[in-house]
């Protein structure tokens, strides 16, 4: 820790001023910070459900997710930011906008009227492409299922919508 050539990005993972906390190297204690509770809680939680579930399980469960999104994107016609499947991550699926849809149309449907969140792209994908997030409860194939027949229930609304 002490040899770290960077200073972490927030002060939360900043072990070293952590220590100086705690007085581990026999400075007088001073104030650090107020840790974000919640964040704790939600940590434990999430280890313990991990643990529950064991690793390889979860790993394995977050993989047949993306699997059954990305087939079941791809069966609605819909094209994938990143060709090769070896290439994509399990949690974020990137989806190429259709050619006459707008982007925020669909993703304020999905959010109104199925409380299902997809995120827009970011830089130069804006517009250009969705972003959907299958992690954690969400990860699973009746979860992934309601995800499709709401994006599909939206494309068939806002396709028709562009002609």
């Amino acid at each position: 820790l002490k040899a770290r050539k960077t200073k972490p990005f927030t002060y939360y993972f900043d072990l070293n001023m952590l220590g100086e906390y705690w007085n581990f190297q026999g400075n007088p204690r001073w104030y650090h910070h107020t840790g974000m509770v919640t964040n704790i809680y939600t940590l434990r939680e999430a280890l313990s459900l991990i643990q529950e579930e064991g690793l390889a399980e979860a790993w394995a469960r977050h993989r047949e997710a993306a699997e059954r999104l990305w087939d079941g994107l791809e069966r609605m016609g819909l094209e994938l930011f990143v060709d090769k499947p070896e290439l994509r991550l399990p949690t974020v699926t990137t989806v190429k906008v259709p050619e006459g849809v707008d982007w925020k149309d669909v993703t304020t449907h999905m959010m109104s009227k199925h409380k299902i969140e997809m995120s827009g792209g970011l830089g130069p994908t804006a517009g250009k492409v969705w972003r959907i997030g299958i992690m954690g409860y969400n990860a699973g194939p009746q979860q992934v299922n309601r995800l499709l027949a709401a994006l599909k229930e939206a494309l068939d609304i806002y396709r028709k919508a562009e002609l």
